[in-house]
């Protein structure tokens, strides 16, 4: 009879007995699956969006494609800032120290709040000026600064959402913050047709529509989080009920050092790494709206190919991140290999699809047969790159468990600097658009093949600890002893 999933992690982090590799695959996809419905249906979400403005007009898709990777620059710090508390949360559940992971969450929502409060306000005052330094043309300014200035206002309920959705994932709670995703999703859908069409808001509807249904996700996650995880739940902490305890929702030195550590690599990586798309959009954006409309649609059809691989990296960074927290090398390395497998596979069927699918996938967002084209000839090319994408995307996740994020960061950032972009300056002015894309497909293969290598050297796996992690009941002196043990070598 096959193991529960729960039954599975229990394994993973008291060690019972080894496990089989047909019980670290069965966990692995156990874990994959809801990440990976989530994230395609994060996809959909976009891809609809997208058609719902491509049937208004190029003009409105450029407006929205024009800002759309400063919006992946933001959204990737606080996805970066939200992971250097997650992945300590994965560490905790791993040592069964839960009480301690509770604290982290608690810590993490105060900082996440105070971060991303900044982060708005540096987004609502570069809005106006952003069009401009990106070198689109005058008739679109006005509509994209609008559009991400909304966008920007609700990065505080993006930055909450991350990191209780986050948290309950490296706990190994994947359904919940799984589930929530799709509706919001689903919501989003609703919300944007309701502003966009019946209110006729254009641009501006497809943000607000967008922070209406990442409010409503917010809430609920906080709420499952808080008050319904069986692990995760405020409320076994008795000693609290009744209070509230301001001092445990301020972020310690320790905790703030630990999440510096692992999400400051990231955010470097994912600023930078944005940085660089933001210089290539400047050099799309003279090619005009075709190209930008073309770029913006092709990158949201592609996102179906390699979501799945980022659901599995979810899965990756929480099986590494446990077997990390109870000491477990064997696992950290099988886990590393299993989901990196799995995601190349995944993703190689799915470029296959979009490849031959191609054109239609175009049609089904926009009208203008030119976008079609030139976006179906785009994804061909992208196609052929889908697996190796899946190697970097999936072994980033594995290091990000493992809490070792500063040289997988500072790979991706040469890859797509030294590579990417230097291809792209010099193909765009022959190859135009396609150029472009040529150097996307070339700089993957080769990141893909730098992360395999990484994953190949063991050094990212090793563990360096003194003293065995176990039990939940210890004092918050014990707690810091320990948890502090494993953090000794990072």
């Amino acid at each position: 009879m096959s193991l529960s999933k729960d039954e599975l992690l229990t394994l993973v982090r008291k060690g019972a007995r080894n496990m089989s590799w047909q019980e670290k695959l069965r966990l692995t996809v156990l874990l994959s699956l809801p990440a990976m419905v989530a994230q395609i249906s994060s996809v959909a979400m976009q891809i609809i969006d997208a058609a719902m403005l491509g049937h208004l007009g190029t003009r409105e898709s450029a407006t929205v494609g024009l800002v759309s990777t400063t919006i992946w620059l933001f959204g990737g710090l606080c996805s970066a800032f939200a992971a250097g508390f997650s992945v300590q949360v994965a560490h905790y559940v791993g040592a069964n120290d839960l009480r301690g992971a509770r604290n982290i969450i608690r810590q993490g929502l105060f900082a996440g709040l105070a971060f991303s409060l900044v982060l708005a306000l540096a987004g609502i005052l570069i809005a106006p000026h952003l069009p401009s330094w990106l070198g689109a043309d005058e008739d679109i300014h006005a509509g994209a600064s609008e559009y991400f200035t909304i966008v920007a206002t609700a990065l505080p309920v993006l930055e909450i959402n991350m990191l209780a959705a986050g948290s309950l994932r490296c706990s190994g709670n994947i359904k919940i913050p799984s589930f929530l995703n799709a509706m919001m999703c689903v919501l989003d859908v609703i919300f944007n047709y309701l502003f966009i069409f019946e209110l006729h808001m254009g641009t501006a509807g497809a943000a607000y529509g967008t922070f209406l249904a990442y409010a409503i996700t917010m809430v609920l996650m906080l709420y499952f989080l808080a008050s319904r995880d069986r692990q995760l739940r405020f409320a076994l902490d008795t000693d609290l009920i009744g209070k509230w305890d301001y001092a445990r929702y301020i972020p310690s030195q320790e905790t703030m050092k630990r999440a510096f550590t692992i999400g400051s690599p990231i955010s470097l990586e994912r600023g930078v790494m944005c940085g660089a798309q933001i210089a290539i959009t400047g050099i799309i954006a003279p090619l005009g709206p075709v190209a930008i409309a073309a770029n913006t649609f092709g990158i949201n059809i592609e996102s179906l190919c390699y979501m799945p691989g980022y659901g599995i990296s979810e899965a990756a960074t929480t099986l590494v991140g446990q077997s990390l927290g109870a000491r477990r090398k064997d696992l950290m390395r099988s886990f590393a290999w299993i989901s990196v497998g799995l995601g190349m596979v995944i993703m190689a069927v799915m470029g296959l699809l979009m490849g031959v699918f191609a054109p239609e996938m175009m049609g089904m967002i926009t009208t203008d047969m030119n976008v079609v084209e030139l976006g179906a000839d785009i994804l061909r090319i992208e196609a052929w790159a889908e697996p190796m994408f899946a190697a970097s995307i999936v072994a980033y996740g594995v290091f990000v468990g493992s809490g070792k994020t500063l040289v997988p960061s500072l790979m991706n950032l040469g890859s797509i600097w030294i590579v990417r972009l230097t291809l792209a300056v010099l193909l765009v002015p022959s190859m135009g658009l396609r150029g472009v894309w040529i150097a996307m497909c070339i700089e993957l293969c080769w990141r893909g093949a730098a992360f395999l290598f990484r994953l190949s050297r063991r050094g990212w796996s090793n563990i360096s600890m003194q003293e065995t992690l176990h039990g939940v009941n210890k004092t918050e002196e014990e707690e810091f002893i320990l948890t502090n043990n494993i953090y000794e070598n990072y």
